[in-house]
């Protein structure tokens, strides 16, 4: 279900953080990097892709607040989807999630 401006509100938001580039993505809709790194995407104004480690995306879909990636089933991907205008609040915590992990991931492959 369409959540008005929910597209709008969540790449201004990701894009302004440190180190995002945000760019179309292949598949629709808009994608952020950090680096060479994807946080996610966004397709309008209905819903997230999210990459994370497996173990993350196995509690967050126990936990129900995401559900398995609608394509890549058995990844560490996942998809939310918005139903009330307070999901747009809640897909920006999860892509702030996918961000530190990338962040704690590039910090820790720099040479001492």
């Amino acid at each position: 279900m369409p959540v008005q401006h929910a597209y709008d509100k969540i790449v201004a938001e990701v894009s302004s953080w440190e180190g995002i580039k945000a760019a179309p993505h292949r598949f629709g809709g808009m994608e952020f990097k950090l680096g060479r790194r994807e946080i996610g995407h966004v397709h309008g104004n209905y819903q997230v892709d999210i990459p994370f480690p497996k173990s993350y995306r196995d509690s967050l879909v126990a936990a129900g607040t995401a559900e398995p990636h609608h394509i890549l089933l058995e990844s560490g991907w996942i998809t939310f989807r918005f139903v009330k205008p307070e999901d747009i609040g809640n897909a920006i915590e999860l892509f702030r999630m996918s961000y530190d992990i990338s962040r704690s991931k590039i910090e820790a492959s720099k040479p001492l």
